[in-house]
């Protein structure tokens, strides 16, 4: 069987901090900005980590990456939607936001790869 850890970004520092650690840092820093700018931050790092991810799935066959890379992606709709209004998530809709995504992604990552190991 081959070794997929070569390839996995995740299994290398580098590759770790600029898919996914300089984004979340990103959206950390965004926090006290005005809405406009934090949306355009948090989408841009979804974005970008969710692509990060589904390229990972198929560099290495990761087992989350292929349940984490779409979520991150569909987390940019609530993120839009909260931003223009058409989400009512209160005056605490960032929290939440930022709550669902780190809990969806712990919970995509431990999850699946209990249940089907961590290379496919």
């Amino acid at each position: 069987m081959a070794d997929h850890s070569n390839h996995d970004w995740l299994g290398t520092r580098r590759g770790s901090l600029l898919a996914w650690w300089l984004p979340i840092g990103a959206m950390l820093l965004a926090i006290p900005l005005a809405d406009g700018p934090k949306t355009a931050i948090w989408v841009a790092a979804l974005t970008w980590m969710g692509i990060a991810c589904l390229r990972n799935a198929h560099r290495c066959g990761r087992v989350h990456c292929r349940y984490t890379g779409p979520f991150l992606l569909a987390m940019t709709l609530p993120v839009l939607a909260y931003e223009a209004g058409v989400l009512p998530l209160g005056d605490d809709g960032w929290r939440w936001l930022g709550l669902t995504i780190g809990f969806g992604v712990t919970g995509n990552w431990w999850l699946s790869e209990r249940m089907l190991g961590r290379y496919r």
